[in-house]
């Protein structure tokens, strides 16, 4: 459905549509460009506006496509049926780390995804302040800052002391609270993460074992799982499943270097949640 040319036409949309809307409110946010959807979930016009922008520039591109959006679906969850229709889809997250983005911090995302029949097809993940680039095609590969991309190699996925990133216990799945302390138990070197699409280019780049993720919007994740797929790495839910787009998954679910690394880290998790109480 796309080709490599294709690939870097999207790329140039969402590097520019990051130049129009994003980048001038960086570190310039007014009080009045900030509002919040939640608790802890803040939006600004900039996400507002990017994902505006980029619904009107990737369906002029693939024409008969749709967009679903973070802030489409905080609107009106019904955007989400699009992941089960017959109609290409883009998935979009203006902003991956819109908290971060508020604060002033660098680390944060534009990220997309084109997925049909609920398989993905193609992805980008753009840190721009960062200026890192992570984009990958079905079956052709992923490339990271313009190398190809390659997850760790693991020689021995019981070793000790493997490098592992997760979201604070705080945003884990009712009764899974002690899936961190399992895994630290269990030898896994256990990190916190700020930003989701950051950490799915660092898996991709070889510099992550592994990421335990505790939900499942397809906008935060659709990208980077592509991503690191495409680098050789493995994807699976809690239960060993593969994690699919329109959710219902088992979680959290798991993001490794290979089926090896997933396995342990599933096996710990899930001895620690609401069966073993």
């Amino acid at each position: 459905m796309i080709s490599f040319a294709e690939l870097a036409v999207v790329e140039d949309i969402i590097r520019s549509v990051n130049e129009k809307a994003v980048l001038p409110r960086f570190r310039s946010l007014k009080d009045s460009d900030v509002a919040m959807k939640g608790p802890m979930d803040p939006v600004t016009v900039a996400d507002r506006e990017a994902e505006d922008l980029l619904r009107e520039r990737l369906t002029a591109f693939l024409p008969g496509s749709v967009v679903v959006g973070e802030e489409a679906v905080s609107e009106d969850a019904s955007v989400l049926d699009a992941l089960t229709g017959s109609a290409p889809v883009w998935i979009v997250d203006p902003i991956d780390g819109t908290r971060n983005f508020v604060a002033g911090s660098a680390r944060f995302s534009t990220l997309v995804a084109l997925a049909a029949g609920g398989e993905l097809l193609a992805s980008w993940s753009y840190a721009p302040v960062l200026g890192r680039i992570g984009t990958a095609l079905a079956g052709h590969g992923a490339w990271v800052d313009g190398r190809p991309a390659h997850v760790a190699q693991i020689a021995d996925p019981s070793a000790p002391t493997l490098p592992i990133t997760t979201s604070h216990p705080v945003w884990w799945p009712h009764g899974y609270g002690r899936g961190v302390d399992a895994m630290r138990d269990g030898g896994l070197d256990v990190r916190y993460f700020d930003a989701c699409g950051i950490e799915y280019l660092d898996l991709a780049a070889g510099s992550r074992s592994g990421m335990v993720l505790t939900w499942e919007y397809c906008w935060d994740h659709a990208a980077g799982m592509l991503l690191v797929a495409e680098a050789g790495g493995h994807v699976a839910a809690l239960d060993g499943a593969p994690v699919r787009l329109e959710g219902g998954n088992a979680l959290p679910f798991v993001a490794s270097a290979d089926p090896g690394t997933t396995e342990r880290i599933r096996h710990l998790v899930a001895a620690s949640g609401p069966a073993a109480e």
